[in-house]
């Protein structure tokens, strides 16, 4: 599989990239999700008075969801994908064990790639992290299918620091 060298869930905004997520993994849609679709959904969440208003006289400071979504749009088409502009984060935990490898001497001069945490995970970084309390066992357990879960999406040569967040 050739993949795309631009990750084009970064043009996302996090409030954005969960509104797509909840489409994307709605149960009762049948057919692959679009923007289009994401925005139709999104158009029947707003008041038909705000719907008619933001058509009418848009005159938001910020940024609204539909104009960023209608931006994506714009760039990227009404059919596509709607499950590629989902933002892919690690968890607490994962992201600590970026942090302690990306801290690491030997990776003094560039970033560890998603594979490099998962070396370091396979031997032994996730029982070192329980040992010394800043880990959990269970979380320990969940180290390894959190980091084959990103590899599988966004391939082993992907940045590790990439995907760190702390909620």
């Amino acid at each position: 599989m050739i993949r795309n060298p631009i990750d084009i869930a970064t043009y996302t905004s996090p409030e954005l990239s969960t509104l797509i997520e909840k489409v994307v993994n709605d149960p009762d849609v049948e057919d692959i999700p679009t923007l289009s679709g994401v925005r139709e959904f999104l158009r029947s969440l707003l008041p038909e008075s705000f719907a008619e208003s933001e058509k009418l006289h848009h005159f938001d400071v910020d940024e609204s969801l539909l104009d960023e979504l209608n931006t994506l749009i714009e760039e990227f088409g009404e059919d596509a994908p709607a499950h590629d502009f989902v933002r892919a984060y690690a968890n607490e935990a994962l992201s600590r064990a970026i942090e302690i490898v990306a801290g690491d001497e030997n990776w003094k001069n560039h970033s560890p790639t998603l594979q490099a945490i998962r070396d370091a995970i396979s031997s032994g970084l996730g029982a070192s992290m329980v040992g010394e309390g800043i880990l959990d066992e269970d979380e320990d357990e969940t180290l390894l299918m959190e980091v084959d879960s990103l590899i599988e999406h966004y391939g082993s040569d992907a940045l590790a620091e990439n995907f760190v967040r702390y909620e």
